[in-house]
């Protein structure tokens, strides 16, 4: 802190918060393993509903497959991230015997010994790698579950809306006790849904609020050293190695936030699916019931940071110009 650049500490603090916001969500993780379970075994549950219905299979089916490309994607672009920001010492030509200053190490550590020789040099080196690319995987897993659970979610209200619009009365009162059938497995499945939504709030709500408070931080800090290294001596380098993490840190945030949109848009559909039925030519003992679950639809699926915001695509536009906000701050500072 005494003898480091300022720009040396904003890296810091950078590479800080990463590392605490991970051990932060395995924590999180580790107290609510309970939920995470009822969260998975309500999602088996579902798969095992929808294996004599071809409609249900295939929206289910289709949310996993986005899902599973969507992993995929994150976990990439983490991968490429680490190696950015590793690149330039892994690459670098490093002398032990020779090499009179400081050490170039991928991340800012101290050692209780002295390097003195290159195999120690390249294996702590590596070891640094190895532990980047467990971490960045680890934070990008828990990033992509919250988007599954979001997106089996969205194809679950997708099944209950079209079990809503299948919904036509009939003179016939076999068809009627049919209709009152339908309509009570429509409520199950609502409370389901109402139920599987309220489990990804629980296990995700402290995770996102430590993600908000972390990420204003950490966009500000590396926009900082991105700003600064522009014109430097090491420039190129010095980019490759923020730019990347910038950007990682931006799109973890604006999944947590498009994953509370999405809930809560896909949530409105319901209200507007049992509003579009046929309830007017419905018996009233049989539209009365679609009347509660309007009703209960207004009061919408949400994610929400710690319990006192919520996350959507405006809580996003909030944390880019607080950080804007740090940013000048941080400038001026220098």
């Amino acid at each position: 802190m005494h003898s480091a650049e300022f720009l040396d500490i904003m890296d810091c603090l950078a590479e800080l918060l990463a590392n605490t916001k991970m051990f932060v969500k395995c924590l999180m993780f580790w107290l609510n393993q309970q939920k995470f379970i009822e969260i998975l075994t309500m999602m088996k549950e579902d798969w095992a509903d929808c294996v004599d219905n071809n409609i249900n299979m295939l929206q289910t089916a289709s949310k996993a497959k986005t899902s599973n490309r969507i992993t995929n994607a994150i976990l990439i672009f983490h991968t490429i991230s680490v190696v950015g920001y590793s690149t330039g010492v892994l690459l670098a030509d490093v002398d032990v015997s020779n090499h009179t200053g400081e050490l170039p190490l991928i991340t800012k550590i101290e050692l209780s010994f002295d390097i003195n020789a290159q195999r120690t040099y390249k294996s702590i080196v590596m070891s640094e790698f190895i532990l980047l690319i467990l971490s960045t995987w680890t934070a990008g897993a828990m990033n992509a579950l919250i988007l599954t659970m979001t997106l089996h979610v969205a194809g679950q209200i997708n099944i209950l809306r079209y079990w809503l619009k299948r919904l036509a009365p009939s003179d016939d009162e076999g068809k009627n006790e049919s209709i009152a059938i339908e309509t009570t497995r429509i409520i199950r499945k609502h409370k389901k849904i109402i139920k599987f939504s309220e489990n990804i709030e629980s296990l995700f709500t402290y995770i996102a609020l430590v993600l908000f408070a972390s990420n204003m931080i950490m966009i500000g800090c590396l926009a900082f050293v991105v700003v600064t290294a522009v014109g430097g001596p090491n420039a190129v380098e010095q980019i490759i190695k923020s730019f990347l993490f910038y950007v990682l840190t931006n799109v973890e945030a604006y999944i947590f936030c498009y994953a509370g949109e999405h809930l809560k848009t896909k949530s409105k559909e319901i209200g507007l699916a049992a509003y579009n039925s046929t309830w007017y030519n419905m018996k009233s003992k049989n539209s009365r019931v679609l009347l509660f679950i309007i009703l209960r639809s207004q009061k919408q699926l949400t994610l929400t940071a710690g319990k006192m915001m919520e996350l959507s695509l405006q809580s996003f536009t909030s944390i880019i110009n607080a950080s804007g906000s740090y940013l000048s701050i941080l400038l001026e500072m220098q």
